[in-house]
């Protein structure tokens, strides 16, 4: 074999490996997206459902939603914190 086309393989393989990386970034960050909006959404759900019981409830509607799909678990403790420092 000679060393062009070894050469050319290898080319081809980086290019590849670049191509694959850069398609699979966005995959990754939807999917963190979608698995923090999905444990957010359970919890929030949860906390609705319990927290009548002593006074806690948090409206699910698209800022909420907005607000625990992008930040999870601390979404949900800063719209406590904002529910609680408002009323």
């Amino acid at each position: 074999m000679e060393v062009s086309i070894i050469l050319a393989y290898a080319f081809g393989l980086v290019i590849l490996y670049i191509i694959g990386y850069i398609l699979l970034f966005p995959i990754k960050v939807i999917l963190k997206l979608l698995l923090n909006s999905l444990v957010g959404g359970v919890i929030l759900y949860f906390l609705n459902f319990f927290g009548q019981y002593i006074g806690l409830y948090i409206p699910i509607n698209i800022f909420t939603a907005l607000i625990v799909g992008i930040l999870g678990i601390p979404g949900i403790i800063m719209l406590i914190v904002f529910i609680k420092i408002i009323f």
